[in-house]
């Protein structure tokens, strides 16, 4: 990783404070992206020098969100996706692996983080046969997500929740309340994909790199092991393989990651 300024630095967006890390930025920097400040990669740095497989971390969620939506668009013959906690737009974004499979796919993303709505129009270049769109909204409201993803949504029709990175900011109760209510609303046939840090993998050391997050971060970050986070498929089918390691979910033949568990576990379901 290099500690040169990122084009951020020079033009800050409004409403963006750069003295304070946010995980998605945080993210972004551990992906090789650019879209970060100085407090991003001092704290991105102090937990790399606890845990350096946090960047295995990173990109083995990032592949995994391109095989669940291959599979989505592909076998399951989803054709539209509500993206909350979108994040950073890098390469091989939701709409863009889901509409290479089916261009008719209906993306709607979600965030909270002033940088990413920026860069929301990187969001909304869908090919002409689909649409996307970006709500500004907090994961917090569920109410208000999915009243406003029904502009572009037909909630008649299968949905795939992509809740990739998101749910480790929030407390137990209130992230099990937005998760059901998120699938009270979506019809049968629909899908949830869920990605969560765990300290299964590496312990304490991972542990360690959460607690000195948790000291900066404005959002604090909560460790799932695996049976918490199946407990948010408890009234869906969760697909096989289950809860695991994002490099082992479904790899591609040949895959030299598939044998590196990483701190990152996920799962996908199907609502009866």
């Amino acid at each position: 990783m290099t500690n040169n300024s990122s084009s951020t630095d020079h033009r800050q967006p409004a409403g963006i404070d750069p003295t304070v890390p946010h995980s998605a930025r945080v993210w972004n920097y551990w992906l090789g992206g650019k879209d970060h400040f100085a407090a991003d990669r001092e704290v991105g740095d102090r937990m790399l020098a606890l845990m350096p497989d946090l960047v295995d971390s990173a990109r083995a969620d990032r592949a995994f969100l391109g095989r669940a939506i291959r599979y989505l668009a592909g076998e399951a013959e989803v054709r539209q996706f509500l993206d909350i906690g979108t994040g950073l737009p890098t390469a091989d974004n939701t709409h863009e692996v889901a509409q290479t499979i089916a261009p008719e796919c209906r993306v709607v993303y979600v965030d909270n983080d002033p940088i990413v709505l920026v860069h929301a129009r990187a969001l909304l270049t869908s090919v002409p046969q689909g649409v996307t769109d970006y709500l500004d909204a907090d994961v917090r409201d569920p109410d208000l997500i999915l009243q406003a993803a029904g502009r572009t949504l037909n909630f008649d029709q299968p949905i795939a929740l992509m809740l990739v990175g998101i749910l480790c900011f929030v407390t137990d109760d209130e992230a099990h309340a937005i998760v059901n209510r998120l699938l009270d609303v979506v019809p049968s046939g629909s899908y949830l994909t869920i990605a969560h840090p765990t300290s299964e993998v590496h312990g304490e050391v991972m542990e360690n790199a959460v607690r000195d997050w948790n000291e900066d971060g404005p959002y604090q970050l909560i460790l799932r092991n695996s049976d918490e986070i199946a407990r948010f498929f408890d009234r869906i089918e969760l697909l096989e393989p289950g809860v695991v390691s994002c490099s082992q979910w479904r790899p591609e033949p040949g895959d030299p990651h598939a044998d590196i568990k990483v701190a990152q576990f996920c799962a996908v379901g199907r609502k009866p």
